[in-house]
């Protein structure tokens, strides 16, 4: 085994190690240096993944550019929340006693729901791909109900049973291509490896490939939170802990998606263009039911919820519009936007003592941190420039327009405008409005200002100038999914 495996040693070795931590705070550091060393790691494994293909364990577990991109998103998203978990759980304003088991038990959980997510990206085999989705599963679940009480649990529930149907369907998305894949190659061929698919893939029938990716599309569509599959997401995010919200937020989805773009990639030898024009509706139907909720949701975390299930929509719409490369560099922008929102909302539920947004007043001056990062991430995240999201919504829009997707463009782009008068009047009631409430008690300690200001800036940054290594990322990644 090369260094590709530890990548999935290192964070469960941290999870085993904080069962046995003494204390809550000791818990909480191990889970900051355990990700940033799990974040290194990556860093030096992945990056030689774009320029050729890392494997171990006779193939069974390798990175290319495109599990590479997605895996290092994942641990910068998850090193950050990890930071942020410290100060969420060790401010005042937690409603939440987070004693030794608990810490324990957040501690174990934390590092095994990154371990899940690593797996499903790094699995050349489909089926270990779905051992892993269904890990993330339940191990997120628990995560979700860290705090037992009714609505957390109910939560939880949910999601656990609606994922759980969805990737059973998903798994017989695995069972269809792979036994397509034995009748034509036979025997003396391993069928599982998504590798040997992809060679196999133009000798495919192509009903049964189609059939595949059907299920692969429903069962790992309600995993990434998809319309209409996507009622488990506003639960879930609503009733877990804030940063377990960002991480669901900011990378889970992606990981199901991640899986849907693998199944492109076989169905489309066989049916040219077929995929596209499922996907397409799949997206622009996210974005409509999501602006619906949006423009009524008055609970923050939920409404970052209904964010997530547009902004799936826009990646959809992305991979539909046959502009994986968009698809790619909007699925960084929502991760980090989606991480800044969360980070800020946590500070303003625990500074306010509520998730109503009609009772969040003037947040720019009583909590200038959170208030100020929130209403940056809200602009960002309905893209307004010159955020990066803004330039992956038009460049989805204009591969649309030269793909021959008018009506479909049209679509989108009268979705987006709602959504953004929608979550701008929320943003600016939250920090203008109601001048003769009391200010909030307690100015919360839980958010500290580089978690603020180092997504905001590469926010900024990325949306002004592409750095040459994410240019050479996003090429080398979209062009294993198929970019024309």
């Amino acid at each position: 085994m090369n260094g590709l495996g530890w990548i999935l040693i290192i964070p469960a070795l941290f999870a085993l190690a904080s069962l046995v931590m003494p204390r809550p705070r000791a818990v909480l550091w191990l889970a900051v240096i355990g990700s940033f060393i799990s974040a290194a790691w990556m860093v030096v494994v992945g990056w030689e993944a774009f320029d050729h293909r890392v494997s171990t364990l006779r193939q069974q577990i390798f990175l290319d550019a495109l599990s590479a991109y997605h895996c290092l998103i994942v641990v910068g998203v998850f090193a950050l929340a990890s930071v942020y978990a410290f100060y969420y759980f060790t401010s005042s304003g937690n409603a939440h006693p987070f004693d030794r088991r608990t810490a324990r038990r957040f501690g174990c959980l934390w590092f095994l729901f990154l371990d899940s997510m690593i797996l499903t990206l790094a699995a050349n085999n489909l089926g270990l791909m779905w051992v892993g989705m269904e890990a993330t599963t339940i191990t997120s679940a628990l995560l979700v109900c860290l705090d037992p009480d009714r609505p957390a649990v109910r939560a939880a529930w949910t999601y656990l049973m609606m994922c759980s149907v969805a990737i059973a369907l998903a798994l017989l998305s695995v069972i269809i291509a792979c036994a397509e894949a034995r009748i034509v190659t036979g025997t003396g061929q391993s069928v599982f490896l998504w590798t040997e698919l992809c060679e196999l893939a133009p000798k495919m029938h192509s009903a049964p490939a189609r059939l595949a990716f059907v299920f692969a599309l429903v069962g790992f569509g309600t995993k990434a939170g998809l319309a209409p599959m996507h009622g488990w997401l506003p639960e879930a995010h609503g009733q877990a802990p804030t940063p377990v919200s960002a991480v669901l937020s900011g990378v889970l989805l992606n990981c199901a998606l991640y899986c849907i773009s693998r199944f492109v990639s076989i169905v489309e030898p066989t049916s040219p263009g077929w995929a596209n024009s499922v996907l397409v509706p799949f997206g622009l139907f996210s974005m409509a039911v999501a602006a619906a909720f949006i423009a009524h949701e008055r609970d923050i975390k939920r409404l970052l919820a209904y964010h997530s299930v547009e902004h799936m929509g826009i990646i959809t719409l992305g991979l539909g519009f046959a502009a994986p490369g968009a698809a790619l560099f909007h699925t960084l922008n929502h991760s980090v936007c989606k991480m800044l929102t969360f980070f800020c909302a946590g500070a303003l539920v625990q500074g306010f003592g509520t998730r109503d947004m009609g009772r969040m007043h003037r947040t720019l001056r009583f909590l200038p941190l959170a208030g100020g990062g929130f209403l940056a991430g809200v602009l960002a995240l309905i893209g307004a420039p010159p955020f990066s999201i803004f330039m992956s919504e038009l460049w989805i829009a204009k591969a649309g327009i030269l793909n021959g997707h008018i009506p479909a463009v049209v679509v989108f782009i009268s979705i987006a405008a709602v959504v953004f008068v929608c979550a701008f009047r929320h943003a600016i009631e939250m920090t203008w409005s109601r001048p003769d409430l009391p200010p909030p008690a307690d100015g919360t300690r839980g958010i500290s200002a580089a978690l603020v200001l180092l997504p905001l800036a590469l926010l900024l940054v990325i949306g002004v100038w592409m750095p040459e290594p994410l240019r050479h990322a996003l090429q080398q990644a979209a062009a294993i999914i198929g970019e024309p």
